[in-house]
């Protein structure tokens, strides 16, 4: 027969305690007042399912937060097996098993080692089993239980937001939706009132309200204006417990903004404004600003302002400004104080965005009064027209009317008025005014084929205040006389053949007129009375403005006659008839059967308008060796002025020596004679310079001897002014070098040039005194006077 072994299973349950219903703060330690015994016997199947056994379970339950010093009494675990000898060893195993939940192994008594909390953890499954400790075998299936945590009211609603915001428009009617706010409680729904929360509000009433269950905030007063309050803060509190004392609370605030709507008309602060515009001011110019006050806000408030009635409806406009919602007065037309100085208009400001839901309360318009006073100004001239257009004949002589300007002063005043051209616009001067009565007349001749139109500016301005001028555009058309000669289209140069037959056709002619002729030119054309008997060709008018030029023989010849100049007489049909004479040429040329050109006198005639190729060639060689010639000269000439004027070291040009070795002192006086300088007679008349070819011969002119004693200075100076004036002097360039050491030497003057041609009468005993410096000098002229008395 089959057995099983079974556990009993003893635990603390006993009857409900106190701590299920009171705050954590107030529960007590201490083990359930009852045991309750849970058998599993072995001896048959059926035991399992004994109905008699109520205590048959599989879960414990545990209060949460236990605050006892003590652990917190679980329950037992008992084996039928278990003799009491301590044979047998119960472990446990499973959820927090050995951590959160410990066992006696002798005893089966589990305890709970720490506080737990219900909404970490709910259940704890763990799973038991009783072994003989001699051998480790189980001696009973292992069991499987539960540990349900049983909630307590420890935590408090929880909004889901800290502050909510929410608005509504204003004047809302009663019980309108705010807001809905929500909170959450974390303990067990399902178990007690723990987890029932209840909404009320604490701040904010009369204004609003909150559904208790719901937390939908609702308004509970009735036209609620944002113009008298905007913001509203309401605080609202959830409670646990189904808002029972003793249940935990939490608050959250509700911040209400009321949004505007269009609920007040626009209202001007005063009745009437005064405006002053001066009456130069200019159209589309502003005069003043008005503003109609709205205590309603954004596009509520927005205001479109009209003008409904007045005497100045047509010489004012008004418009908004968007930005600052003023009503902005504008001139339309031009003001004139001596025609109306006071004007008065009915504005009218209207909202744009009018809410038919609040039309009872009244109109959303309103009106004001505007007086706008025209200021006197000081105007400047005005003209009585504001173009002038004239016309005169191009043939008017000389400081001819041709028309008279207008102006007049606007003012009051009526101050006399000057008038005068803008010369910039009548560079030239052609035209002049008076200045007193505005009559333009002409100043110079006038020309219509020259500029059909003058464009002039008149100006105007009171003699009393030139500053306040004016300007008009005066248009002068020059009409057309008949004043020019028609001429030929072009230029007639044409050719008759030597083979040419009478009364063949050559050459067709027409005629252009500068004048203008309204009916059309009429032009006719003739042979100048000195050519109409003897002419070798006849004219013929076409009488269409055309003439053909006819042979009048049937030969000619080139040799006896090449070219032809045939004067023709053009006159037109205008009044005064105007003509002139003009003239074609004819050139014979040989022709073959066809009359066809082959060779004439004039190569002009083939190429009329340009060169040919031959001849083009022929002038860039030409010019190509010109270039060669003025290379070749300028080479040539360069070259020659790098030549030195003076060859040898006798060559002498304006008695400068050209040499490359130190001059050998005093003694040498064979390089340069400055006594030739003092005696101008001892220069050579027929010596001619060896370094250029002379192109002229002049006749050396004389120059006066210089006195004894003269300064080199003046000497020099007497020289130079002689060479400067000199006609005979050669056109090129030479160097003259002069050098004066200036009066006043110690040693007195050491030239030759005061000393006589010999030297038998010169004593150089006193260059011994002159110091170390001349003693050689003075040894060299001493020795030569010694040589001389021996």
């Amino acid at each position: 027969m089959r057995t099983y072994h079974c556990f009993w299973l003893l635990f603390w349950a006993g009857q409900p305690h106190q701590s299920f219903l009171t705050p954590l703060s107030k529960r007590t330690s201490g083990f359930p007042e009852k045991v309750k015994v849970l058998v599993l016997s072995g001896n048959s199947r059926q035991d399992l399912h004994r109905s008699k056994r109520s205590w048959m379970w599989n879960q414990f339950f545990l209060l949460e937060e236990y605050t006892g010093t003590d652990y917190q009494y679980v329950g037992k675990l008992h084996s039928d097996q278990d003799k009491g000898d301590g044979s047998l060893k119960y472990i446990l195993s499973g959820d927090g098993a050995g951590d959160l939940f410990i066992i006696n192994e002798n005893t089966g008594d589990i305890q709970a080692t720490k506080r737990l909390d219900r909404e970490e953890k709910p259940v704890y499954i763990l799973r038991a089993q009783a072994i003989n400790r001699r051998t480790g075998r189980p001696v009973e299936p292992e069991s499987e239980f539960i540990i349900k945590i049983h909630d307590i009211n420890d935590n408090e609603p929880m909004f889901t937001k800290d502050v909510y915001n929410a608005s509504i428009p204003e004047m809302s009617d009663v019980g309108t939706f705010v807001v809905q706010v929500t909170a959450t409680d974390a303990d067990d729904p399902t178990y007690g009132n723990s987890a029932k929360v209840v909404y009320s509000i604490l701040q904010g009433q009369p204004y609003f309200s909150v559904e208790s269950e719901t937390g939908i905030i609702k308004t509970a007063l009735l036209n609620m204006d944002r113009e008298n309050r905007e913001q509203y803060q309401v605080v609202i509190q959830a409670k646990d417990m189904g808002g029972q004392m003793g249940g935990l609370s939490g608050t959250t605030t509700v911040n209400i903004t009321l949004t505007d709507v269009n609920d007040n008309p626009p209202r001007f602060p005063q009745s009437t404004y005064q405006f002053r515009a001066p009456e130069s001011t200019p159209p589309d110019s502003p005069v003043g600003r008005i503003k109609a006050n709205d205590a309603d806000v954004d596009e509520n408030a927005e205001i479109e302002y009209s003008i409904t009635e007045g005497d100045g409806y047509d010489m004012f406009g008004i418009t908004t400004d968007k930005d600052t919602q003023e009503g902005i007065i504008t001139v339309k037309k031009a003001l004139d104080f001596e025609n109306k100085s006071l004007y008065i208009l009915k504005v009218e400001a209207t909202n744009t965005h009018a809410d038919p839901r609040f039309l009872y309360l009244g109109p959303f318009k309103d009106s004001a009064t505007v007086r706008i006073q025209v200021e006197d100004v000081d105007e400047p001239p005005v003209f009585s027209r504001p173009a002038y257009i004239m016309e005169v004949k191009e043939d008017v002589p000389i400081n001819s009317v041709i028309g008279t300007v207008t102006a007049q002063d606007p003012d009051a005043a009526k101050n006399p008025v000057k008038y005068s051209v803008d010369r910039h616009t009548d560079m030239d001067r052609v035209f002049n005014i008076n200045s007193g009565n505005g009559s333009i007349f002409t100043s110079k001749p006038l020309d219509r084929e020259t500029l059909l139109w003058h464009n002039i500016t008149v100006i105007a301005a009171e003699i009393n205040n030139p500053k306040q001028s004016s300007r008009v555009p005066v248009f002068i058309k020059v009409l057309d006389v008949n004043d020019n000669a028609p001429e030929f289209a072009m230029f007639y140069e044409t050719f008759v053949c030597e083979n040419a037959k009478a009364e063949q056709l050559i050459q067709t002619l027409s005629a252009v007129d500068k004048d203008d002729s309204h009916s059309g030119h009429q032009f006719s054309f003739s042979l100048a009375p000195e050519a109409a008997s003897s002419s070798n060709f006849t004219l013929q008018d076409n009488r269409d403005n055309t003439a053909g030029i006819f042979t009048r023989k049937t030969r000619y010849n080139r040799h006896e006659m090449s070219t032809y100049f045939l004067p023709v007489v053009i006159s037109d049909n205008d009044y005064p008839i105007q003509s002139s004479t003009e003239t074609v040429t004819i050139r014979v040329c040989a022709c073959d059967h066809r009359g066809k050109m082959l060779s004439c006198n004039a190569e002009a005639l083939i190429h009329p308008t340009g060169l040919s190729t031959g001849a083009l060639i022929a002038i860039l060689l030409c010019i190509i060796i010109l270039l060669v010639t003025v290379v070749l000269f300028a080479a040539l000439r360069r070259q020659r002025k790098k030549e030195p004027l003076i060859i040898s070291k006798e060559d002498i040009r304006d008695n400068i020596v050209s040499y490359n070795d130190e001059g050998g002192g005093e003694e040498d006086t064979q390089a340069f004679d400055i006594g030739t300088l003092r005696n101008p007679e001892a220069i050579d008349d027929n010596k001619l310079r060896r370094d250029i070819v002379p192109e002229t011969l002049f006749m050396p002119r004389r120059t006066a001897t210089a006195r004894d004693n003269t300064d080199v200075r003046d000497f020099i100076n007497q020289r130079l002014k002689e060479n400067d004036t000199d006609p005979t002097a050669p056109p090129y360039d030479s160097l003259a070098t002069y050098a004066y050491e200036g009066n006043g030497s110690v040693a007195e003057s050491l030239s030759s040039l005061e000393s006589v041609t010999t030297d038998g009468d010169q004593d150089y005993d006193y260059l011994s005194d002159w110091g170390p410096r001349f003693k050689k000098l003075a040894d060299m002229y001493g020795a030569m006077d010694s040589e001389k008395d021996s």
